[in-house]
């Protein structure tokens, strides 16, 4: 198998975006008008490979998109194998027993009451929040 000319390897979007960024720079710096910028960017846009990537810079100075170094890939026999675990389940919700929200209305209603109507009704409300207390603590599942 003959070696791959670093002129034909496929980019991928960093590169694209690196040399987008670099043309913007060069369009900063007036060496690129508008119309020329759109027209690279559209052929950076469109570039598959490191050698039509760099047609796009011949006649630019730096910055210039530069590639990493060519890594040959690793056979599969060579690769770490990881174990694989199962997803862990999440933990389990607990819903609200209503307890908080109960005994603070109950509570809220039995001041009222007091300011409004005096301590002669304070019985019957005193008797409510015990009540809702036995409602809403009752034992509830977890789902």
């Amino acid at each position: 198998m003959s070696a791959t000319p670093w002129q034909a390897l496929r980019i991928g979007d960093t590169d694209r975006e690196a040399a987008l960024r670099a043309l913007g720079d060069h369009m900063g710096a007036g060496r690129l008008s508008v119309d020329e910028y759109g027209e690279r960017s559209a052929l950076v846009a469109t570039a598959k490979t490191r050698g039509e990537l760099a047609e796009v810079f011949t006649d630019l100075p730096e910055p210039r998109p530069h590639f990493g170094p060519l890594v040959a890939p690793v056979h599969p026999a060579h690769q770490p194998v990881y174990p694989v675990h199962p997803p862990m389940a999440p933990p389990p919700v607990r819903r609200s027993s209503g307890l908080a929200v109960a005994v603070p209305v109950a509570v809220g209603v039995a001041l009222m009451a007091v300011f409004l109507f005096g301590f002669r009704v304070f019985p019957p409300f005193i008797v409510l929040p015990v009540v809702l207390l036995f409602l809403f603590t009752r034992h509830r599942r977890w789902h």
